[in-house]
């Protein structure tokens, strides 16, 4: 299914105004070699373009939407706080409420603040690191991405993983020498750059269930492993959670694994599907933040009524339903019902799922660092993304992003996925 006459008008449109014709590069459809559809509407599992068509939706919005989309009671919330205002520039309870709400599902966070998307709390919670430790390099992990912050924006150098290299031209290459690349997955990669530069390294940031190299999940001794490295050296481990954070659980995958991070980058379900995002830690390390302490941050949004609204409103509904059991369910029946399917089929399909979060990756090897994520066939993942969409089902545009089921998917929704699956498998075969 090929985007409809209205879409194309309004892309050709948009590329004389907007670099690429979108805010955001993925949203131009150029890793699956199609124009974009434009959305006019969305309703529980379902998202409707402008030429009228209907899709089962697995993007919700890049998984904020665990709700669905449009859920009653959440724009009933957004509607009632905009009716007072849209924006004080000033303090407001709703504000107050999602922090506290925040501080009492992770016991890692003391203190939390708000900011309007991920890549603010992770660039925050990064200069909180350094003025914390004293030091100024930090290390991620290749496939890892935590926003457009300089200092993410960069890819592992030459020889074992050492100082990074730019990936995007506009960041300095003093700014990207302050950061370090380790493999995921792998400690000892981990261990010999803090055996060579530990008393330099801020802090290690990384998503605990990779989720921006399609879904990756962390080996049993990965996670424990970089809590003892960091403690050892005196350096902060960050918890990216921006996806999984209230995805996953109620609180993060912190929570389900026993870790304890010194800072956590939240976003995505704490804004009910508003831009926000949330940085939080130990005490003794937010008190840094001004106007307590000397490390500046601000934001006229910040805290947004809106946004505070819609996310008090999402994780209220989180707490006293049970949510996280239906769509687990509902992961664990895609599952099942896939396996079955693709046991006899010539095309390879490795299936990762994490509760409602999936990725497949055409590649018949386990998938568990960015090694084994570049073995997969993209020119395959191409034809599959769109005979979906030919068959009315929507996924992310890329062959490295995550799929989510919200509590407005159903059974029927489950099996028809899995239909449209090995429609695409038998052709494909």
């Amino acid at each position: 299914m090929t985007a409809g006459e209205k879409s194309i008008r309004l892309y050709q449109e948009a590329q004389q105004y907007m670099p690429g014709g979108v805010n955001s590069p993925v949203r131009a459809f150029k890793s699956v070699g199609l124009n974009p559809l434009f959305i006019s509407r969305a309703q529980g599992s379902r998202v409707y373009d402008v030429d009228g068509k209907e899709y089962l939706d697995y993007v919700c919005s890049w998984g904020p939407l665990i709700l669905g989309h449009a859920h009653p009671q959440v724009v009933e919330a957004v509607a009632q706080a905009a009716a007072h205002g849209t924006s004080y520039g000033a303090p407001c309870e709703q504000e107050v409420e999602l922090a506290r709400r925040i501080c009492e599902a992770f016991p890692s966070i003391d203190k939390v603040r708000m900011v309007n998307s991920g890549t603010e709390a992770t660039m925050s919670a990064i200069r909180v690191a350094r003025a914390f430790t004293e030091r100024n390099k930090i290390l991620k992990f290749e496939g890892c991405y935590h926003g457009h912050g300089d200092s993410f924006l960069i890819k592992a150098g030459s020889g074992l993983m050492t100082a990074g290299v730019p990936t995007s031209p506009g960041i300095p290459e003093g700014t990207a020498s302050q950061t370090l690349v380790a493999r995921f997955n792998d400690l000892g990669s981990v261990e010999r750059l803090f055996a060579e530069q530990g008393d330099e390294i801020a802090a290690v940031i990384v998503e605990p269930a990779a989720g921006n190299m399609g879904l990756v999940l962390p080996e049993p001794d990965f996670l424990p492993g970089l809590r003892n490295i960091t403690e050892n050296y005196g350096s902060l481990l960050i918890f990216d959670e921006v996806i999984t954070g209230f995805r996953v659980g109620y609180g993060g995958y912190q929570n389900l694994v026993g870790i304890e991070p010194d800072l956590t980058c939240l976003g995505k379900v704490i804004g009910g599907g508003l831009p926000v995002g949330a940085y939080g830690g130990r005490q003794e390390i937010m008190d840094l933040v001004a106007p307590q302490g000397p490390v500046y941050q601000a934001g006229t949004l910040s805290g947004n009524p809106l946004a505070m609204a819609a996310g008090n409103m999402t994780l209220d509904i989180l707490a006293r339903t049970d949510v996280y059991d239906e769509i687990g369910e509902l992961g664990t029946a895609l599952e099942e019902q896939l396996r079955d399917r693709l046991a006899n089929q010539p095309v390879k399909l490795a299936f990762n799922r994490l509760g409602s979060m999936f990725s497949w990756f055409f590649t018949d090897c386990k998938v568990r660092d960015y090694d084994s994520v570049m073995t997969a066939d993209t020119e395959r993942y191409k034809a599959f993304f769109a005979s979906m969409l030919e068959q009315g089902i929507s996924l992310p545009p890329s062959p490295f992003e995550v799929c989510f089921i919200s509590a407005a998917h159903n059974i029927n929704d489950i099996e028809l996925t899995v239909k449209a699956v090995s429609s695409f498998l038998e052709r494909a075969g």
